[in-house]
């Protein structure tokens, strides 16, 4: 009999961790995606600035390589908002080359 109640312990315990964890995995998992959407969305923008810059800007070179390099090794959240932060640099300042 007590073996019953045992089995039923561990499997209150096992439910009660699934409930908990697997939406909190779930929303990660989103939080992650989104982020390297994001990254992938201002590495192309960035690229077209540079495409469209007339001369060759080195710290906006830089910068996007950079944010090239942490979007090919991937990461978490922290990685794709450098990635963003990079981009996102790179290409104001090819932008401002441009005026």
């Amino acid at each position: 009999m007590i073996w019953l109640w045992t089995v039923g312990g561990v499997l209150l315990v096992v439910a009660g961790y699934g409930a908990v964890y697997l939406p909190r995995a779930r929303s990660r998992s989103l939080l992650r995606r989104t982020a390297w959407s994001t990254a992938r969305a201002a590495i192309a923008g960035a690229a077209v600035s540079r495409d469209a810059a007339p001369g060759d800007v080195p710290a906006a070179e830089e910068l996007f390589v950079r944010a090239e390099l942490l979007a090919a090794t991937g990461g978490g959240v922290a990685a794709a908002e450098e990635a963003v932060d990079c981009a996102e640099r790179a290409d104001r300042l090819w932008r401002e080359a441009a005026r």
